[in-house]
């Protein structure tokens, strides 16, 4: 799914920042909220992905919403129809979770759901719920990127790009005119000189579950 939603971006005009240090800290004063998307169908996995349990038992969507919580103080989550277990856990996470009812028209459609549902914000920081293992600071860093710039930020570990991926409020039109499974390839691919590319010692932004044997991974 994280190769999906922006990996082929590949232009060379992108910044560079130096890896993420641990005395980098959280975003506590302007409006960036970061999205959960949720909402997928989890087929490759053999659905309920998002319910399913890490090895200490925490279910892979609360996982990664806990991450995103870590890092932001204002954070929503999306889901599809129908999965209300999933809805339930999350709200009893303490955030805002949102329905997407036509979910099934692709990542974009959920994605244009959570800029909806938080149109005041002056920036996102867009996570997925099948990535667990992305790293808190990681998001905090590429959410202070939008908020010092007001631009395009994306996590890269060792020149492969990956997630998260935060944008300022100046590109919400374009982003809510997203369709289909691609995510917000297209606005990113418009606009390569807005991007900030920050190299992370994270390999968390690569490591999406698509299938149980996902979980087997070495962190690394």
């Amino acid at each position: 799914m994280a190769r999906r939603f922006q990996s082929a971006i590949t232009d060379q005009t992108a910044y560079h920042e130096s890896p993420i240090t641990s005395h980098q800290s959280p975003i506590t004063d302007l409006k960036i909220t970061g999205i959960l998307l949720a909402a997928g169908s989890g087929s490759r996995f053999g659905g309920g992905k998002l319910l399913h349990p890490m090895s200490d038992g925490t279910p892979i969507g609360v996982a990664s919403l806990r991450n995103l919580k870590k890092a932001l103080p204002d954070v929503i989550a999306v889901v599809r129809s129908g999965d209300n277990q999933l809805r339930d856990l999350l709200e009893h996470e303490g955030v805002a979770v949102h329905v997407c009812e036509d979910a099934n028209l692709g990542m974009a459609r959920s994605f244009t759901c959570g800029i909806e549902a938080s149109r005041d914000a002056e920036g996102w920081v867009i996570a997925l719920g099948d990535m667990p293992f992305l790293q808190p600071q990681t998001i905090a860093t590429v959410a202070a990127k939008v908020a010092q710039t007001g631009r395009i930020a994306i996590a890269a570990y060792r020149g492969e790009r990956g997630h998260p991926v935060g944008f300022g409020r100046r590109y919400r039109d374009e982003l809510l005119k997203l369709q289909g499974d691609e995510g917000a390839r297209p606005v990113i691919g418009r606009h390569p000189r807005d991007l900030d590319v920050i190299e992370c010692d994270d390999r968390g932004i690569l490591r999406d579950i698509d299938t149980p044997a996902d979980l087997g991974m070495p962190a690394g």
